[in-house]
């Protein structure tokens, strides 16, 4: 049956009020959050800090990226806090916030003896790049299986051209170990370099070159660290420590 006009008009009536509450409620989801960006620097407010957690009392966070910098979207009932290797700042209400303008915030972090702009040789993706592509037959190579088809082709036996070129094997992966090996030292080469840890410690020659040798990282202490501020600091504790007992065992 068909509903008089009146009805159909009141049916339609609801049904825009309907939406008009839900985009209202929707809005007002939208212009109750705020988008905060910023700048993380250390106390010298000179350089800024990558992987640093910013986080909202909500549960909601992010970290900031390789240039200091982060974005985070939050509840204006909430408040934003900053995190860093297990120290957290205040806490600041997103409310009393001006989203407008960049929210910087500096650590209480010292790195003022890191340098502004690390000088460091000739990049090594570029040298490592060459010399992959000039090894790659060597990179490439993989010890071959010596239980394979049969040579009479009658299911699985000896496969007897990997075993007969076995001293070919080995010659192969002990070039590969080498070629690793160089590899891994020319990194080690790249990231603790002589004008970076000279920047890093002020240490004199020939106290610096003492130190090159007898605090020189591993690669894999290296990859491990989860950025350069880790790694540096580590040039710099040991910078202080050596040159305490330079000075000891060097009077004058």
């Amino acid at each position: 049956m068909e509903l008089p006009k009146h009805h159909r008009g009141g049916k339609i009536a609801l049904l825009v009020l309907l939406m008009t509450g839900i985009l209202v409620i929707s809005g007002r989801r939208v212009m109750g959050q705020t988008i905060i960006k910023g700048t993380v620097y250390d106390k010298s407010q000179l350089f800024a800090m990558p992987g640093v957690s910013v986080m909202g009392t909500s549960g909601v966070g992010t970290m900031t990226d390789s240039t200091g910098h982060y974005s985070l979207r939050l509840n204006r009932s909430d408040s934003i806090y900053f995190s860093y290797l297990g120290k957290s700042t205040q806490r600041f209400p997103v409310k009393k916030i001006n989203a407008s303008y960049s929210f910087d915030m500096s650590l209480g972090v010292t790195i003022d003896s890191l340098p502004l702009v690390v000088v460091r040789p000739r990049a090594y993706r570029y040298d490592s790049a060459a010399n992959r592509e000039e090894y790659r037959r060597v990179f490439d190579f993989q010890r071959p299986d010596y239980l394979g088809p049969s040579n009479e082709g009658m299911g699985v036996g000896l496969n007897l051209d990997a075993l007969f070129g076995a001293k070919h094997t080995r010659e192969m992966l002990s070039l590969q170990a080498r070629l690793l090996e160089e590899e891994r030292e020319k990194y080690v080469d790249y990231k603790f370099n002589k004008t970076l840890v000279r920047k890093i410690t002020g240490l004199p020659s020939p106290a610096l070159e003492a130190f090159m040798k007898q605090y020189r990282p591993t690669y894999d202490y290296i990859r491990n660290c989860e950025n350069d501020y880790e790694f540096y600091k580590y040039i710099k504790d040991c910078g202080i420590y050596f040159w305490q007992l330079w000075k000891e065992e060097h009077p004058g």
